[in-house]
This record gives C-alpha cells, structure tokens and sequence, in this order.
C-alpha cells in the first residue's frame, strides 16, 4: 500500500461468559470504572479508523456511550457468524486492514497493533502470540496420559489482523467451526505471521481473570482524595431528592436545581480529586440551563471527568446528616442510583446517615447536610 492504510477494528462481543458465572456477560462487567468492552473499544479507537462492535446492539450502545464507533452491528448465533456480520457491514468503508478482537480483552499492550500492521506489509495476516512455557499433559479420566512437545507452540491472543477483503471473501467461503480468523486463512493456504504477544493481553474467562485485570488497571496510578460539603435548607412543596432517588417526605430542599445535597457534595469531592474546581465551576448557579436540573447530569459529568484524565474511581464514601427522613430503609436505592450514574460496581459506593443529636439547623430539621469523601486513581 502506497497510503496510510484504512483500518477497522471489529470487537466481537457476542459471548455468554457462561465459564465466568456471572449475571451478565462478563465482557459488560465493570473493570475500573468502566465496562470490559469499553476499555476495549477506547483501545482500539486511539489506534485504527473505525470501531465496529459486533453483538446485542441495545447493550453495546449502552456500554459504549461517549465512545467513537460505528453503528453496532447484530452478533451471529456463533462468533465466526458474528465475525462475518461485521465483515459485511464494514463493506460501506471499504477499510484496506481489518482487526478483529475479543471485546472480553480490555487491555491491548502498546505497540501490538503497530506491529500487526507491519507484518501486513508482507503477509495476509498476522496474529499476536505467547510461547507455550509449561509443560504440557495429556489427560484421561484423571490421570496423565502422556506428556506434549511444547517446542514451536504459541497460545494465540487477538487482536488479530488481515487484509480486509481477504479475510471477507474468505469469510464468505468457510465452513463452520473455525475456532479463530487465523484459522480459516490457514486452511486457505494463507499464511498467517506471528508478533510478540503480552502476558497481560488477558481474556476475561474466568473470576480470577478480574482480579488480575483489576491490577494490570492500576498500575502506574496514584490514589488522590477530595472532600466535599453542602447543605440546603427544607422547604414544603417541594420533593425531596437524595443521593439521585426520591425520598417521600413533607418537605423537599430548595435550591436552583433539584437541590441534591448527597450528589452535590460527592460532584464537589470528585472534583476535588481531580483539582478541578467545585460544582458551581462546572455548573454556575447563575445559569438558568440548571434551574430544577436533575442532579445525576451532574454526577455523571464528574465520571466523565476521571475518564479524560485517565483516572479511576477507587471509592466514594457519603454522610447525609438530618433528623429526618430515615435515610436507612432508602440506603441501598441510593446506592444502587450512585453507582449506577458514576459507572462503578455498588461495592465502591457508601452512603450512611447520622443526626446531629438534635443541634444546630439539622437537628431543628431546617435542612440536609452531607459530607462526602472521593478517591480517585490518577495516572502519575
């Protein structure tokens, strides 16, 4: 190729993750702050023209929000279907390099996809792959049946790269049960060249998996903490708004949006983490764009602002302090809503209550205070 080649990434995201065990397919579980596919997609968008997922397209799209791709396009009933969807779909792009990777890797090690494409200079296709180390066994009904020559054997990892309109002619062709991309070049004759896998290039398979994905995330991170204060005062026809839920009560809180206390203080400790100023830098109260404004556009904006700095949310911890309502029977509610708006798993969101044994404004059941406390994993 004489130009700067046109690249697609497909990101096949039709798995169950049935070997996972979890509720949902592994590749929409959370991974520091943001779901599997995400840190995928985010990836392979910084190094390639177009993203292309492929699978359940209303839970791709939720995934995926604020993140450059394409259209999603429906997953076939097996992953070599999947792939070939994706393969027609990008047909309107006429890409000259298509990349195929597994949405349940989220992390794709620096200078892989360059040096996939480099191959591509003198081979149809080209994979990422680590030598086999351990000895390899033969196993039957629970007994070694004979040991494996590991010498010349390689443990394929994607992304996995090709010449597109090969690989979709060939897709075109293929009988069923190709295990991989590679494989069906292979058994067209094609051969396939083989670049410096990583050993932290990890598929999500297994709950052990997470774990070491959770550190591989952290590494080169330092924790900062912010702190944040608001209070407002309780006012009658007016509804009460705590923590991104509605709590029934006599009196609702006054202020210019929906008077929020648990959000605005957990905004103003997330910005603080970041050094970014409080929630009236972002969100002047002067600005009628934000009168009766639903808190949550607020939280959200602060997620959003720990993901451009390239940040994770380690935890956040909020006091609501007031007389009344209960805040208990509610707790979890807000903290499901909470984790729910910042993108992160409930086992990283507190919210309690205390009272303020009846002094000062709270304890006259004036208004709502709350304190909030935020940490934050920041790239150093």
């Amino acid at each position: 190729m004489t130009h700067s080649p046109r690249i697609a990434a497909l990101l096949v995201a039709g798995g169950s993750g049935s070997r996972f065990g979890a509720a949902q397919p592994k590749q929409y579980l959370s991974l520091a702050g943001r779901p599997v596919i995400a840190h995928a997609a985010a990836a392979l968008a910084a190094e390639v023209t177009w993203v292309q997922p492929v699978g359940d397209v209303a839970a791709i799209t939720a995934a995926l929000a604020g993140l450059d791709h394409l259209p999603p396009v429906a997953g076939g009933a097996t992953r070599q279907d999947s792939v070939r969807n994706g393969l027609e779909a990008l047909a309107a792009y006429a890409p000259d390099i298509v990349l195929v990777h597994d949405a349940a890797r989220p992390f794709v090690p620096p200078g892989t996809v360059a040096a996939l494409v480099a191959a591509l200079a003198h081979h149809a296709g080209a994979i990422p792959a680590v030598p086999v180390a351990d000895t390899l066994k033969r196993g039957a009904d629970g007994m070694i049946a004979g040991t494996v020559p590991r010498d010349g054997l390689f443990r394929a990892q994607t992304p996995q790269a090709f010449l597109y309109p090969l690989l979709r002619d060939l897709h075109r062709q293929a009988a069923a049960g190709a295990t991989d991309d590679a494989s069906i070049l292979e058994a067209a004759g094609h051969g396939v060249a083989l670049v410096a896998g990583h050993e932290d290039n990890i598929k999500l398979t297994y709950a052990e998996d997470l774990v070491r994905l959770q550190r591989i995330m952290s590494a080169g991170l330092i924790p900062r903490v912010g702190t944040g204060y608001d209070v407002h005062v309780l006012v009658p026809e007016r509804k009460l708004m705590l923590c991104g839920i509605e709590v029934p009560h006599t009196h609702g809180l006054s202020g210019h949006s929906d008077a929020d206390v648990g959000i605005h203080a957990l905004c103003d400790a997330i910005y603080g983490a970041l050094a970014e100023g409080d929630i009236g830098r972002h969100f002047p109260p002067s600005d009628n764009a934000y009168k009766d404004a639903d808190s949550a556009r607020f939280l959200r904006h602060a997620a959003e602002r720990i993901a451009a700095r390239g940040g994770v949310l380690a935890n956040v911890d909020v006091t609501l302090i007031c007389e009344q309502p209960k805040i208990t029977p509610h707790a979890p509610a807000m903290i499901a809503r909470v984790a729910d708006l910042l993108g992160v798993d409930i086992g990283k969101v507190s919210i309690k209550a205390t009272t303020s044994e009846r002094l000062g404004f709270t304890g006259r059941k004036e208004g709502i205070a709350c304190q909030a406390v935020a940490t934050v994993l920041l790239p150093c």
